[in-house]
């Protein structure tokens, strides 16, 4: 059963919920856990899971929900996933701890997209749902929250070490999300009166002694200039110490980086650099669209007038053309599962063949000597393939790899000259992408 995952639609935010309860250790699991899914049958509305995922994918349901946290459970925990097949998108764990370990329900979960949270009702609906698991689980804090804000929050650490994250948790207010629940003992630490005294929209102590305090109407505008006023606000109200016109900067700072850019990206490397921007964390994204929108990459140089050309100096132009055929398969046998395109040997294949060198970080992985006896070989045959069989291209070969050369129209290139420069840095992937080759070899060749 396929499901749809938040890589599907990349260039979209997200809400996110984290929830840390406490669950009864003495009760069965389906009595336990009982109002958390009939809470969320309640209120998902239309993003209401469709698939349980644990061993296997099965239909949601309640029967299949406790099959697939027997099916998984070991003597300290268990957990199940939860997904829709269609928009929006929904990714949601349920994880359970159970003796020795203190007896507790996390829970993530992740709609998308964000803009589905700019309708009022949708929005209340959703913290009914949080404000119901917090009444039945007690927490020690939960927030919702823009997928890609939180990333610039700093959540989960804040500015700590991961083991003293995971260690202390959320002990302070660090940071005040459009949702949030502050259990006991953080509201102890605030003051109960202080804590209830929040200017925002929505402030309630719930029957177990958990504060939930909502700053705004609806989630999906968090970054506009009212609402991170309010966010402001509630949270210097929280923190005393800090100055309001220090935090409304810093909030106003992150509604800027998470404006968006309109990609203006050079047309030569545009479709290697829209896959490298949807690669990229959502909250760094725009910067990414900015810094690639000033991009020039240098102009080739590996090429030489067709008057220039070094004549072939091998004995039959046959056997050495199945030579730089039979490199150029080296790569479709090395990318071919992640890269299928590779078969096609086609401009869009360079582009997937970029951007797949540039995820994996290629040059910076793999040794040295490996990338130069086999990598740029296959590469610079692969690339050579690509401009005989797309753009009419010759091979004019040369016992050196490097010396040899594909007429296309006017001039000659010399795609192992080219891959090696190109496999020579993470950063050179871009510098030197064989798609850009690829297209000013297409300018040219008229």
């Amino acid at each position: 059963m396929k499901v749809l995952g938040l890589g599907d639609v990349k260039s979209e935010d997200s809400l996110r919920l984290t929830f840390e309860g406490a669950l009864d250790p003495r009760a069965a699991l389906e009595e336990v856990l009982e109002p958390f899914f009939q809470a969320l049958e309640e209120y998902a509305g239309d993003w209401m899971p469709e698939v349980v995922s644990g061993r296997r994918r099965l239909k949601y349901s309640r029967a299949n929900i406790w099959k697939a946290l027997e099916e998984r459970r070991d003597e300290q925990s268990t957990d199940v996933w939860l997904y829709r097949t269609q928009r929006p998108t929904l990714e949601m764990s349920l994880h359970l701890w159970f003796p020795p370990l203190p007896p507790a329900l996390d829970v993530m979960n992740t709609v998308q997209p964000l803009t589905l949270f700019a309708e009022e009702e949708r929005c209340r609906q959703f913290v009914e749902m949080v404000r119901t698991w917090a009444s039945c689980y007690p927490v020690t804090h939960a927030a919702a929250h823009s997928v890609a804000d939180r990333a610039l929050a700093g959540a989960p650490d804040f500015g700590r070490d991961a083991r003293t994250a995971r260690r202390d948790g959320f002990d302070r207010i660090y940071e005040v999300f459009w949702l949030n629940v502050f259990g006991p003992k953080l509201v102890e630490a605030v003051g109960r009166e202080r804590m209830l005294s929040t200017p925002a929209h929505r402030v309630e102590e719930l029957p177990n002694g958990s504060i939930l305090l909502v700053t705004w109407p609806t989630a999906a505008d968090f970054a506009s200039a009212e609402a991170r006023h309010a966010q402001a606000r509630a949270h210097v109200h929280l923190r005393p110490d800090l100055h309001f016109d220090t935090v409304l900067r810093t909030l106003r700072e992150r509604s800027s980086t998470l404006a968006p850019v309109e990609s203006r990206f050079h047309p030569d490397v545009a479709p290697l650099l829209s896959r490298v921007v949807d690669s990229v964390a959502i909250h760094e994204r725009q910067r990414r669209i900015a810094e690639f929108n000033v991009y020039q990459p240098p102009e080739p140089k590996e090429w030489r007038p067709a008057d220039s050309a070094l004549p072939p100096d091998v004995e039959n132009l046959g056997r050495a053309n199945e030579h730089y055929r039979a490199l150029a398969e080296h790569l479709v046998a090395l990318m071919h599962t992640k890269v299928p395109s590779v078969f096609e040997v086609t401009p869009e294949s360079l582009s997937d063949v970029d951007y797949q060198f540039w995820h994996e970080d290629f040059p910076k992985v793999f040794e040295r000597q490996h990338i130069d006896a086999h990598a740029v070989p296959a590469i610079g045959a692969y690339l050579g393939e690509v401009l005989v069989r797309n753009l009419g291209g010759k091979w004019i070969p040369r016992q050196k790899l490097e010396e040899a050369q594909v007429l296309v129209g006017n001039r000659v290139w010399l795609p192992f000259v080219r891959a090696h420069h190109y496999m020579r840095s993470c950063e050179s992937l871009l510098d030197y992408s064989l798609t850009q080759l690829y297209r000013v070899a297409e300018r040219y060749r008229g």
